[in-house]
């Protein structure tokens, strides 16, 4: 059994790859970072390979598949992306514009590629790493929020579009909250609430996947905001949101 994780040199991706590793898969690693990857490769042998790859690129993405359409990958694990915090009109638009060639574009682009591989041979795994985030209206990540709606909502279509087919093939969005990762570095935020720890979320998304859940939500408390958004009006919601995103707000 093989594995492509993307985003694979730190956090969620990098403990996915272990724990994959440790259920006796063999992971193919992806990243810009081919430093990190070679060290998670040190420590995970022989059940492990590098492929240093941008997959904000399209061209790149694109690559990766026709590389390793001969591995006869059996799951794919979309973990790359980032965030941004900050006001939309004074945030960066380059960095923004990557973001969602990362978040959206790479995740639509190698779905897409690998699923029809899996349809053909009528097996295999598809997670996608979303978020909470997923559900909501962002303020102060705004460009953010809308990325991992993208990727919710595309996971969801495919999966129903997969059970009318009574196929073999399962997919699955992985919604965490906060989770202990360099996230919060990248994005320049600070947790209002205590992080998951991120060996804890990928074991429970792989449990998730292989069991054929649609939605992966860590943690009760987590789970709980996504319940309740069904009951309260939208400008509500977005409220909410703005005031939960201004106590992460490192810099305001």
């Amino acid at each position: 059994m093989k594995a492509l994780v993307t985003g694979a040199s730190s956090g969620i991706g990098k403990e996915i790859a272990k724990e994959l590793v440790s259920r006796g898969w063999d992971v193919i690693l992806v990243a810009r970072r081919i430093d990190r990857l070679m060290e998670l490769k040190k420590e995970l042998g022989k059940h492990a390979k590098c492929v240093r790859c941008d997959v904000s690129h399209l061209a790149e993405c694109k690559k990766l598949h026709e590389v390793l359409q001969k591995e006869e990958i059996e799951m794919l694990v979309n973990c790359a992306g980032f965030g941004l915090c900050g006001y939309f009109d004074e945030t960066s638009l380059e960095t923004e514009l990557n973001m969602i060639e990362t978040n959206v574009i790479a995740v639509h682009t190698l779905t897409k590629l690998f699923l029809q591989d899996f349809i053909a041979r009528d097996k295999g795994y598809i997670l996608n790493v979303a978020s909470i985030a997923g559900f909501f209206s962002g303020p102060l990540m705004a460009t953010y929020y809308a990325t991992k709606n993208y990727v919710v909502s595309l996971t969801g279509a495919v999966y129903e579009e997969l059970r009318r087919k009574n196929s073999h093939v399962r997919i699955c969005a992985l919604c965490p909250g906060p989770v202990d990762t360099e996230f919060n570095q990248v994005a320049n935020v600070k947790f209002s609430t205590a992080p998951m720890d991120s060996r804890t979320v990928a074991d429970q998304a792989l449990d998730g996947l292989m069991n054929g859940k649609l939605y992966v939500i860590p943690s009760l408390k987590i789970k709980s905001l996504k319940f309740v958004r069904r009951f309260l009006p939208d400008q509500a919601v977005t409220h909410f949101c703005y005031s939960f995103q201004k106590k992460k707000n490192s810099g305001r």
